[in-house]
């Protein structure tokens, strides 16, 4: 069997054990999701939205590329049976992350009342910033497990973890708003749900993994000599990222300022529909980073050729369907769900799905291709040529088309990154989509 198709077969089994964690945790989500949508008013789900906006915000501080590093090197360190090396990388990703999630969590909660009333002008949501700032951390610890789980191409676990914040999740924030505490209630049952699951990751990551880690040195005199490794991976990856989110959380703070939360809302319940594609989109993305991996583009280029083709193929296979069949139907349910209450969200519905049509122009195996075999100086680029699009393009549209605008662009700010990285493959690896 080549390696190619061994690939192929430990991805797909891992693909399969993410789509079920998926599917289940995403049901569960999305239960309690429709459930506190009829609770609370339009207006009260578009404030627990910008609620969230601060400590995601300071989130995107967090990483500096240390969970991409962590599933690169993991991925890479595994197929050689090299348990050092692995046990150096979970141990100073997880060191870095902790201590930088308790940091930023103090720090966001300490702005919070800066954020509240001279950014998103409601000075009315400082309580709620606060008690939302612990989920820097916890997520921080969530992020570690799940990605040293990916690149150990554990996708069971990952799933487990999934259902288990969707579970509590959903639990907790319908309790505490059937108790009368609205938005306040959907925001703590929120950050209670995350921190009780980061706690089951880090418990899930040492008895599973970690403990089971065969090692002749003990690891501590190494954490500095690898945590330089993983930044001079992820740091590129890290500033990619950041400026991504920080486009995202700038696109959100327009639509804060120039949108009635009741539009907030609408718009919050079509993503929240969009949801259903990434039963098939985030299964794909996912194992193909570990997957990339592996493969020494020096040595096998006619294997990383094929795997990228091929996951370009039946990535459209099944995500273009998706995609349309979501969108076709976009009203009809809708309204079966909410009635006419979010008038607007099938609307934002059909548009915001138009995105995942990329996948087959290869959106979701190009930059897992780049950055798998090390490029990623270039992933940053491709940032920013998004970002390079989509801010001043944002300051026009959003001011005059409101949510229209900020998926406008959104949809036109991803073309030219992606057109430009299919250019850099063709030009140093000699392979492109299979046309």
């Amino acid at each position: 069997m080549s390696k190619a198709a061994r690939m192929a077969r430990t991805s797909t089994r891992g693909g399969l054990n993410l789509f079920w964690g998926l599917v289940i945790s995403t049901i569960i989500s999305a239960a309690g999701f429709i459930i506190v949508a009829r609770l609370l008013s339009p207006s009260e789900y578009g404030l627990v939205s910008i609620a969230l906006m601060a400590p995601t915000l300071v989130t995107l501080l967090r990483d500096w590329g240390i969970n991409s590093a962590l599933i690169k090197y993991t991925a890479q360190y595994k197929g050689g049976n090299k348990d050092d090396n692995i046990k150096n990388i979970l141990a100073t990703g997880l060191i870095f992350e902790s201590v930088l999630g308790i940091f930023l969590s103090l720090l966001s909660f300490l702005l919070s009342g800066f954020i509240a009333i001279n950014i998103l002008q409601r000075p009315y949501i400082k309580s709620l910033i606060e008690i939302a700032s612990l989920t820097i951390l916890t997520e921080a610890l969530i992020a570690t497990a799940q990605s040293a789980f990916t690149g150990y191409e554990r996708m069971e676990l990952k799933s487990i973890i999934m259902i288990c914040q969707a579970v509590f999740k959903t639990v907790l924030m319908l309790f505490l708003i059937f108790i009368g505490l609205g938005a306040y209630g959907a925001i703590l049952g929120t950050t209670l749900a995350s921190l009780t699951t980061g706690l089951i990751s880090i418990v899930i990551l040492y008895t599973s993994l970690y403990r089971n880690l065969h090692t002749s040195n003990d690891v501590r005199p190494r954490i500095m000599e690898t945590a330089r490794t993983m930044f001079r991976f992820g740091l590129p990856l890290s500033i990619a990222s950041i400026l991504n989110s920080l486009l995202i959380q700038f696109y959100n703070f327009l639509i804060a300022i120039y949108c009635e939360d009741f539009l907030i809302g609408n718009y919050k319940v079509a993503t929240n529909f969009v949801i259903l594609i990434t039963f098939f989109a985030t299964p794909i993305g996912t194992v193909l980073f570990p997957a990339f991996s592996q493969i020494d583009q020096q040595k096998e280029n006619e294997t990383l050729r094929n795997v990228f083709q091929f996951s370009v193929k039946y990535t459209a296979l099944l995500i273009v369907p998706a995609t349309m069949i979501i969108m076709s139907l976009s009203q009809p349910g809708v309204s079966t769900i909410f009635g006419e209450k979010y008038s607007y969200a099938p609307l934002y519905l059909t548009l915001s799905a138009i995105e995942y049509l990329y996948s087959a122009l290869g959106s979701l195996s190009l930059e897992s291709l780049i950055a798998g075999q090390g490029k990623t100086r270039t992933n940053l680029k491709l940032a920013l040529i998004s970002g390079a699009v989509g801010f001043p393009l944002s300051l026009i549209l959003i001011p005059k088309l409101g949510i229209i605008g900020l998926i406008a662009t959104t949809l036109i700010a991803r073309v030219p990154s992606l057109i430009v990285g299919l250019w850099w493959v063709k030009k140093n690896f000699a392979f492109t989509i299979d046309w």
